[in-house]
C-alpha cells in the first residue's frame, strides 16, 4: 500500500500569527508533524501543502517534500482541508504520474501527536478495513453542562439533566482532536462525508493539544518541556 502524508500549512493566521512556523521549544511548529510522519515509517512521501515560499523553505529544511505550491483557490478561507487533499492527489497524478492508496492528514497545530500514534492509526485502518480513521480524545466536559444562552443570559433549561447525579454516573463523551486523519485515497476523491465506515483512534488529552491561540501554544510548550525534559 502506498501512503502519503499531507501536512497542510497555509501562511498567515487570524488567531495566532504565523502559528504553523512559530518556534515551539526551539523548533518551528510544523517540524513536529514532519518528524512524527518520517519516524513512523508509514509513508512513501511526506509532503507539505503551502502557499508560502518561506514556509516551503522551512518544510524542506525539516525533511518534507514540497513538490508544488498550493493554488490560490485552496488558500482561501472557504477551502476545506479535504479540498486541499483532493488538489494534492490531482497534482501528483498530473505532474508526477503518482498515485497513492491512502492519505494521512497531519495538521501542524497538533505537535504532541507521535510517530506511534500514526502507526497505531494505520494498524486500526488496516484491521478494520476502514474508509477513515480519525483521532479523538475524551471530552473535557460532558455536553450535559453545555448549552447556548438567550439574549438575557437566563439559565432556565440550560442544563438538560437536573437530577444531581455525580459526574461518574454519566457516559464518557469524546471529541475529534484534529491530530490524525487517515483516509483511503479513492474514498476521499469521491465522497464528502468522511464519517462512513469510520473508526476512532483514541488519544490521551496530553497528545491532543490543538494550537489555535496563545494559551494553547503555552500549554504545548509546557507539555513539550515535560516530555523532552
Amino acid at each position: 500500500m502506498k501512503n502519503l502524508a499531507i501536512i497542510p500549512a497555509r501562511s498567515g493566521s487570524k488567531g495566532l500569527k504565523d502559528k504553523n512556523i512559530k518556534i515551539l521549544n526551539g523548533k518551528p511548529l510544523i517540524s513536529y508533524s514532519i518528524d512524527a510522519a518520517i519516524k513512523s515509517g508509514c509513508f512513501d512521501e511526506v509532503m507539505v501543502s503551502t502557499d508560502s515560499q518561506h514556509y516551503k523553505d522551512i518544510a524542506i529544511e525539516c525533511g518534507a517534500a514540497v513538490p508544488f505550491m498550493r493554488s490560490a483557490e485552496m488558500s482561501s478561507d472557504t477551502a476545506t482541508s479535504w479540498d486541499t487533499v483532493r488538489e494534492v492527489l490531482r497534482m501528483y497524478r498530473e505532474q508526477q504520474n503518482k498515485s497513492f492508496d491512502s492519505v494521512c492528514l497531519l495538521q501542524p497545530t497538533s505537535p504532541m501527536r507521535t510517530a506511534e500514534d500514526i502507526l497505531e492509526g494505520y494498524r486500526l485502518f488496516e484491521e478494520k478495513k476502514a474508509s477513515t480513521v480519525i483521532g479523538v480524545c475524551e471530552a473535557e466536559h460532558s455536553p450535559i453542562w453545555m448549552n447556548t444562552l438567550p439574549d438575557n443570559h437566563s439559565l432556565d433549561h440550560f442544563v438538560s439533566d437536573t437530577s444531581g447525579k455525580g459526574r461518574q454516573s454519566y457516559n464518557t463523551y469524546y471529541r475529534i482532536n484534529g491530530a490524525l486523519y487517515i483516509v483511503g485515497a479513492a474514498f476521499i476523491q469521491k465522497e464528502n462525508n468522511i464519517y462512513q465506515n469510520s473508526y476512532a483512534y483514541i488519544m490521551p488529552a496530553e497528545r491532543s493539544v490543538d494550537i489555535d491561540s496563545e494559551l494553547d501554544f503555552q500549554l504545548a510548550e509546557f507539555l513539550m518541556s515535560r516530555r523532552d525534559g
